[in-house]
């Protein structure tokens, strides 16, 4: 591994669990924001790759949630997870960059609440 990966796995693995939160969050909504300006730019193929990029992220939130420990919120955040997968496949399928716009919405607001917590 070269120098340059080397410390970027370095800078992952100190980070805080928060912290890693939040990057994850940060790259979902950084993936959708490619994905919208390749469906305006009819990239159909390019759109689908960062959708389901964005879509890998969110199912990987999902599959740490601690169900026991985080209780309601926990609850809540599984909802909220599976309707942003739903949503954005179907925003895959049909073209919409509203629908992508959506989900980032809802990432950005809790990728909010992350920050303030994570510091």
């Amino acid at each position: 591994m070269g120098g340059i990966g080397l410390y970027q796995e370095t800078a992952i693995t100190t980070q805080t669990r928060g912290r890693l939160v939040v990057m994850l969050y940060e790259g979902a909504v950084k993936f959708l924001k490619i994905a919208i300006r390749e469906i305006e730019a009819e990239n159909w193929g390019e759109k689908g790759k960062y959708i389901g990029k964005a879509t890998d992220i969110i199912n990987e939130l999902n599959s740490v949630l601690d169900m026991e420990a985080g209780g309601e919120i926990a609850t809540n955040l599984r909802k909220l997870y599976a309707f942003m997968i739903r949503h954005l496949g179907q925003a895959n399928i049909k073209r919409d960059a509203r629908m992508v716009q959506e989900v980032i919405n809802l990432l950005s607001e809790l990728l909010e609440g992350w920050r303030a917590i994570a510091v």
